[in-house]
C-alpha cells in the first residue's frame, strides 16, 4: 500500500512537472513567436483580366519574390520536392527525429556532414529569419522555430511559404520567379527536367545558377534525378530521359507589360499586392510588339500611343502609353493616351453622321469641294488642291475639308459638341472660344482614350460606352440617348469600311479614319469592327512639328498591324438596321441630289425651300418587322420648309408639332401608308410607302 502511495505521489509530481514544463514552453512560445509577418513582404503584381501576370515589381530590398501557393505549381514538382528534401514532411511536427539520428550517426562515422536533417519547416524558419553563420545555436533556433511554425500553420501553408521564399540565385526568390526567369512560364506545368532543376537550386543558389554556372546546375539537377525516391515519384524512365534535356543557360526578364497602367494601379492602391486590370495579356503583348517595331522605324524623339477597347463593355483590353517607357529621348514616361492633342480629321465621321441623321444628305448626294468662305474662315484641303463635285461618300473617304465644314455649318458646331457630351466626352476648346467650324478640322483638344470612347458608338449601333481606366475605373454602357441613330451610324460605317487600306496592309473588314493635325504635329488612325475599337496616335510629346507625319502614311499602318497582332479575330460590322439602304443618285429626291442647304433651311441663293420628304423615298418598301408581329419605328426625314412641322400618317396627324427635320412614326400595321408633312407656311409634301 505504501508502495502504491509513493507511486501515486511520484506520478502526480511527474505530471505536475510535465504540465509546468509545457506551460513554460507554451508561455515561451507566445512570448517569442516566429516572425511570420516578415513572410508578407512579397512583390506587387499587376494581372490581366484572366489573372495572368502582366508586370511584377521588386520588393523594397530589390527582390523578385512572387507570392506562390500550392495550387500555383505543378503537383509533380511538389512530389519531387518532398521526395528529395523531406520524405516524412506530412508525418513530423517540424523536426524529423529519424533524419536527425541518421545525420548524427553519419557525422560520427565519417567525421563530416554527409547528409543534412533539415525539414522543409526548418528551411522555412531559416528563410523568414535568416542568420549569417551556420552555428549550433542558429541550428537549434531553426529547430525551435520549425516546431513553432508547425503549431501555427497547416502543412499546405508551410509549403506556400517555401514556394514563395526559396532562393534561386541573384534576386530571384520563390518558384514562380525562378520558373518565369529560367523557363519563361508559370510553374503550373513543368517538365520533369524543369521540376528537378527547381528542386536542386535552392540548396546552393549562387553556385548553381544556370546562367552563370551551367555545369554546376546540370550536376545538381542530376543528383535530384538520381535520388531513388525522386525516380519513384516521377515514374519509370522519366528521370533518365530528363537528364538528356538541356539546362537553360540564360535568365529571362520577368513579364514587364503595360508599364503605364501598372504604375497607375500602384499609385491608386499602393498597399494592394495584386492589382486586377481589364487588359488581355495576348492583346497587350501584340500591341507592345507593334509599338516597339514602329518606334524603330519612326526615328528618334517620336512616340506613339495605342488604346484598344471592347465597344460593348467599355473594357480597355490593350493600352500602350508610349513607344518605350524607359526611353528618355521619347519622354517615354508620359502616358500619351491621356494627353489632349489636336485630333485632325478624326471627328469628321460624327459630322457626317449628324448630317445623315438630319436628312441633309445621302451617301450619293453631290457636294462641292471648292474654295469657300465661312464668314472669314477659309478651310483648305490637306494637299492644297480641290476635287470639284464629289459625292458625300467620296468626300468622307478622301477626308476633304471643305465639304466637312459645309456640313458642320449646316448641322451646327454646338449640336456636335452636345452629341459628344452624350458619350461623356468633352473636347477642350481654345481659351475663351465657343464651338466653331474649326472643330471639324481638329480645332479642339482631345485625348486618345476619349477619341476611342467616341468611336465605340460607331461600333455599337450608336450607343457609346464609358471606357474604364484599365484598373479600377468601372466601364459600362451609358444611360441616355445614343450619340447617333443606328441608320446614320450604318451609313458612316459603310463609307469608312470602303477606305483603301495603307500600302501592304491586308483588308481586315474594319472601318477606319485617319487624321493629321495642323503643322504635322499629330498623326491619328482609329478603326473598328463589330466589337473592338483601336486608336493610334503618333507624334512628339513636346508638340513639335514632324515634317512628313500623316495619319494615313504613319498611323494607319500601325493600326492595321495592331489589329493583326492583337490576336483577336475580326468581328463583322453590324448588319444594316431597318431603313438603312444606299440609294443610287438617280433615285434620290431632286432636293437631295446636291447638297445646297445651310442650317436655316435656306437654299444657297438665300431663298427658302419648300419642304420635301427625303426619307423614306416615294414607293419604298421598308422592313420594320411587320411579318414578325412587332413593328419598329420608322424614321422620317425632310429638307427645306419652315419650322414647326406637322406630320400626318394616312391623314391622321401625329401627336406633336416638331421643329426638327427628323421624326419617328410607329405604324399601326403593315401595308401601304401615305405620309405628309406641312410646314408653318402651309406648304406640304407627301410620299407613299409600303411597310413590310
Amino acid at each position: 500500500m505504501k508502495r502504491w502511495h509513493k507511486f501515486a505521489i511520484g506520478s502526480a509530481a511527474g505530471i505536475a512537472f510535465a504540465g509546468a514544463a509545457l506551460f513554460a514552453l507554451d508561455a515561451a512560445d507566445k512570448a517569442c513567436p516566429p516572425p511570420l509577418d516578415r513572410a508578407n513582404a512579397v512583390s506587387a503584381e499587376v494581372l490581366d483580366a484572366d489573372g495572368q501576370l502582366l508586370r511584377a515589381f521588386a520588393t523594397s530590398e530589390g527582390r523578385w519574390r512572387l507570392k506562390t501557393a500550392v495550387p500555383d505549381v505543378d503537383p509533380q514538382f511538389l512530389r519531387m520536392l518532398i521526395a528529395y528534401e523531406d520524405q516524412r514532411f506530412y508525418d513530423h511536427g517540424g523536426v524529423d527525429p529519424l533524419a536527425l539520428g541518421r545525420a548524427a550517426v553519419q557525422l560520427v562515422s565519417n567525421g563530416r556532414i554527409v547528409s543534412g536533417a533539415s525539414t522543409l519547416s526548418m528551411q522555412v524558419a531559416r528563410l523568414i529569419e535568416p542568420r549569417e553563420g551556420r552555428s549550433l545555436s542558429a541550428k537549434l533556433l531553426q529547430l525551435v522555430r520549425a516546431v513553432q511554425i508547425e503549431r501555427r500553420l497547416s502543412k499546405e501553408a508551410i509549403l506556400d511559404l517555401y514556394l514563395t521564399h526559396a532562393p534561386y540565385g541573384g534576386n530571384l526568390e520563390g518558384v514562380r520567379a525562378a520558373s518565369l526567369a529560367y523557363f519563361g512560364k508559370e510553374p503550373r506545368r513543368l517538365t520533369v527536367a524543369e521540376a528537378a532543376l527547381l528542386v536542386a537550386l535552392p540548396q546552393l543558389p549562387e553556385r548553381r545558377r544556370p546562367d552563370r554556372n551551367l555545369k554546376a546546375a546540370e550536376a545538381a539537377r542530376k543528383r535530384v534525378l538520381d535520388r531513388v525516391a525522386v525516380a519513384e515519384a516521377v515514374g519509370d524512365g522519366e528521370a533518365e530521359r530528363a537528364e538528356g534535356v538541356a539546362v537553360p543557360s540564360r535568365r529571362m526578364q520577368l513579364p514587364a507589360l503595360a508599364a503605364h497602367v501598372a504604375e497607375a494601379a500602384l499609385r491608386k492602391e499602393p498597399t494592394v499586392l495584386k492589382h486586377q486590370t481589364t487588359l488581355k495579356k495576348q492583346v497587350q503583348q501584340g500591341l507592345e510588339a507593334v509599338a516597339r517595331a514602329a518606334a524603330m522605324k519612326l526615328g528618334p524623339k517620336l512616340s506613339l500611343a495605342m488604346v484598344m477597347a471592347d465597344a460593348q463593355t467599355g473594357a480597355i483590353v490593350g493600352e500602350v502609353g508610349s513607344a518605350d517607357y524607359f526611353d528618355a529621348s521619347r519622354s517615354g514616361w508620359i502616358d500619351m493616351t491621356r494627353v489632349n492633342r489636336s485630333p485632325g480629321s478624326t471627328l469628321k465621321p460624327f459630322i457626317y453622321g449628324l448630317a445623315f441623321e438630319q436628312g441633309l444628305v445621302s451617301q450619293e448626294t453631290m457636294i462641292e469641294d471648292r474654295p469657300a468662305d465661312f464668314f472669314g474662315y477659309r478651310p483648305r484641303n490637306f494637299d492644297m488642291s480641290y476635287q470639284g463635285d464629289v459625292t458625300v461618300r467620296e468626300a468622307l473617304q478622301l477626308s476633304l475639308n471643305v465639304p466637312a465644314v459645309k456640313l458642320l455649318d449646316a448641322v451646327g458646331p454646338s449640336r456636335l459638341m452636345v452629341r459628344f457630351r452624350r458619350a461623356e466626352v468633352r473636347p477642350v476648346l481654345p481659351p475663351n472660344e465657343t464651338p466653331g467650324l474649326a472643330i471639324g478640322l481638329g480645332g479642339v483638344g482631345i485625348t486618345l482614350k476619349d477619341l476611342v470612347q467616341l468611336y465605340t458608338a460607331l461600333a455599337n449601333r450608336g450607343q457609346p460606352v464609358r471606357l474604364g481606366d484599365g484598373v479600377t475605373g468601372a466601364p459600362g454602357k451609358l444611360d441616355g440617348e445614343p450619340l447617333l441613330e443606328p441608320v446614320a451610324v450604318w451609313n458612316v460605317a459603310d463609307i469608312l469600311s470602303g477606305v483603301i487600306p495603307p500600302a501592304g496592309a491586308p483588308q481586315r473588314g474594319i472601318a477606319y479614319k485617319t487624321g493629321t493635325s495642323y503643322g504635322y504635329r499629330d498623326a491619328w488612325s482609329v478603326g473598328y469592327d463589330g466589337r473592338y475599337v483601336l486608336g493610334v496616335w503618333v507624334g512628339r510629346p513636346d508638340n513639335s512639328a514632324v515634317p512628313g507625319l500623316t495619319g494615313y502614311g504613319t498611323a494607319a499602318p500601325i493600326l492595321f498591324e495592331g489589329f493583326a497582332k492583337s490576336g483577336i479575330a475580326t468581328t463583322p460590322l453590324p448588319r444594316p438596321p431597318a431603313g438603312a439602304v444606299r440609294i443610287a443618285q438617280s433615285e434620290l429626291p431632286i432636293s437631295q441630289r446636291r447638297f445646297a442647304l445651310n442650317a436655316s433651311g435656306l437654299l444657297a441663293s438665300g431663298r427658302e425651300a419648300a419642304p420635301q420628304i427625303i426619307y423614306p423615298p416615294e414607293g419604298a418598301h421598308v422592313d420594320l418587322g411587320a411579318g414578325q408581329g412587332r413593328l419598329s419605328p420608322l424614321m422620317l426625314k425632310l429638307q427645306g420648309g419652315r419650322a414647326p412641322f406637322r406630320w400626318l400618317a394616312n391623314g391622321k396627324p401625329l401627336p406633336d408639332l416638331s421643329r426638327r427635320r427628323i421624326q419617328q412614326w410607329l405604324p399601326d400595321g403593315g401595308g401601304y401608308s401615305k405620309l405628309t408633312v406641312i410646314d408653318s407656311a402651309g406648304r406640304a409634301a407627301s410620299v407613299g410607302v409600303f411597310i413590310d
